[in-house]
């Protein structure tokens, strides 16, 4: 069977293991079941998420005319510290920026490659940890808007990593470490600002169960703009990577954008 369409992050939804499915127009595919099963990806052509034209994609599934103007690839998206929208002050689109910016945030340590600092919309709880991979995950603080949360990682990025290393975390190569004790550690590390949202007692632990038959030992990036046409064999799924088992591994968040036919 034949899919075709543009590449989005795949949607997931919690359970033991995690399901994944790729959404295309017409259609969608539940990856869970193509699990130790061949598939080949051709690279098609590319489709920007924001606009539509069929335009070489620069950022995030943007090209680069909507990455420099949409409200939806603001500098605050990937610095929460530098929202403003609490100010009332825009920074491209205010309405936008209020609707995302002015709502609860939660700050989290999760535990992908190592244990990392992190920034989420309390929507997207636990979505945010499954896209990066963590095997666990737990809530520092709620706050009310993205500045403040953005503030607090600022704050703990001293002392925490605060991205995730994408070959440890695919490799499985992760340490256990008790995220509730780590969590005690950082009480006095947040800004006082934010002290009174502190999470001390909420057991809030989340653990995520990947649907992994086995990892692999070392790992290629999969580029469609090098390699147009793949096939192999469904190892697993992690985050937002199909894991193959020679050993190549495929970003679909890294790929966004790109319009592919998919045969299974």
């Amino acid at each position: 069977m034949t899919y075709e369409g543009v590449l989005t992050k795949m949607q997931t939804e919690f359970g033991n293991p995690i399901q994944y499915y790729l959404v295309f127009e017409n259609s969608f595919l539940n990856v869970n079941q193509l699990l130790n099963k061949n598939i080949e990806i051709n690279f098609v052509g590319y489709q920007c998420l924001n606009c539509g034209k069929k335009k070489k994609i620069f950022r995030q599934g943007f090209c680069y005319d909507c990455f420099y103007s949409s409200a939806a690839v603001g500098d605050w998206i990937m610095k929460p510290e530098l929202s403003t929208a609490h100010l009332g002050i825009q920074d491209r689109d205010l309405a936008y920026e209020e609707k995302v910016q002015l709502q609860p945030h939660i700050v989290y340590l999760a535990l992908s490659s190592e244990v990392k600092v992190g920034v989420t919309r309390k929507t997207q709880v636990p979505t945010r940890w499954i896209d990066q991979g963590a095997t666990q995950a737990i809530s520092i603080v709620e706050v009310p808007n993205r500045y403040l949360a953005g503030i607090t990682e600022v704050a703990l990025k001293n002392h925490y990593a605060d991205k995730t290393n994408w070959r440890k975390m695919l490799t499985n190569n992760v340490e256990p470490i008790d995220l509730i004790a780590e969590r005690l550690k950082v009480e006095n590390l947040i800004p006082t600002e934010v002290q009174e949202y502190f999470y001390s007692q909420k057991n809030d632990l989340y653990e995520m169960h990947y649907p992994v038959l086995h990892y692999p030992n070392k790992v290629n990036s999969l580029s469609l703009d090098k390699t147009p046409q793949f096939q192999g064999k469904l190892s697993g799924i992690k985050g937002q990577y199909l894991l193959f088992d020679d050993g190549t591994v495929f970003n679909i968040r890294g790929s966004e954008g790109y319009v592919v036919t998919i045969n299974v």
